[in-house]
């Protein structure tokens, strides 16, 4: 019995690897094609970038200014305290300012297009927009999937500013640095191997984020109960791909020695 469970289990998993597989390259076709939905495309973007920049701003501010206040007593153990600002302005940049973002989005974005396509669906609106000529894939999703793409990096460098701020007054709680000296450190310590690939991984991540999103929602079932599930599911499995997308960026970058 347990065997035929664990069969069952990885054939339900292929198959819907297969389907969200399949989900992406329809994406990809209908994206390309004529007619663009631009109007719909930019309300995606104000709903996603910024109704989503409060939330992301206060949590970047919090994360530099207490990342900066735990990691100083360390420093002042080995007598590393000047190495602080260049510390904490790699840490965010690197790795905790784009996966953070990107998870609040999985969070409220990801959840968000599941529950109101899933809403869409089993109240039968998206079978309303096919029987009166218009295509909604190309309305609804590749419009939610752009403009998630497009956005999130956008987030993840304001995100960046608002933590390092953040990081800046942290360094002054217990200690007196220049706006100057702070930011010259910051400067110093960052590179193009730094900013470069932690702002190409927040494209996947916001791909990835509305591709669940936009699958989980398009085919929710069973009634009410399903538009819950598919918000659920989507934030599950967008917060899971987004670390999956990192462990992947990282290796990809230490093979590329921009580590």
């Amino acid at each position: 019995m347990g065997r035929f469970l664990s069969i069952v289990g990885k054939n339900v998993f292929l198959a819907e690897m297969g389907n969200i597989t399949r989900f992406a390259g329809r994406f990809f076709v209908e994206g390309f094609k004529p007619r663009y939905e631009f109007r719909e495309f930019i309300r995606q973007c104000y709903w996603v970038g910024y109704k989503s920049l409060p939330l992301v701003g206060i949590t970047a501010f919090i994360m530099g200014l207490v990342l900066t206040i735990q990691s100083r007593p360390t420093l002042v153990e080995f007598g590393a305290e000047s190495m602080l600002p260049a510390m904490v302005s790699i840490s965010l940049v690197r790795e905790i300012s784009p996966v953070i973002t990107a998870l609040i989005c999985a969070g409220k974005v990801g959840s968000g297009m599941g529950a109101e396509l899933g809403s869409m669906r089993v109240t039968e609106q998206i079978d309303a927009m096919e029987v009166s000529g218009t295509n909604p894939f190309k309305y609804l999703i590749v419009t939610r999937i752009l403009a998630t793409t497009l956005m999130l990096p956008v987030l993840s460098n304001l995100s960046n500013a608002v933590a390092l701020y953040g990081g800046y007054l942290g360094v002054n709680i217990r200690g007196t640095v220049s706006w100057h000296l702070y930011w010259s450190q910051v400067y110093d310590a960052l590179s193009y191997g730094d900013l470069i690939p932690s702002i190409i991984k927040t494209f996947f991540f916001g791909f990835a984020i509305g591709l669940v999103g936009c699958y989980k929602g398009y085919y929710s079932t069973k009634g009410t109960e399903g538009v819950g599930r598919s918000a659920n599911s989507a934030v599950v499995v967008a917060s899971l791909l987004v670390f999956i997308i990192d462990l992947i960026a990282v290796q990809i970058t230490d093979i590329l020695g921009l580590t």
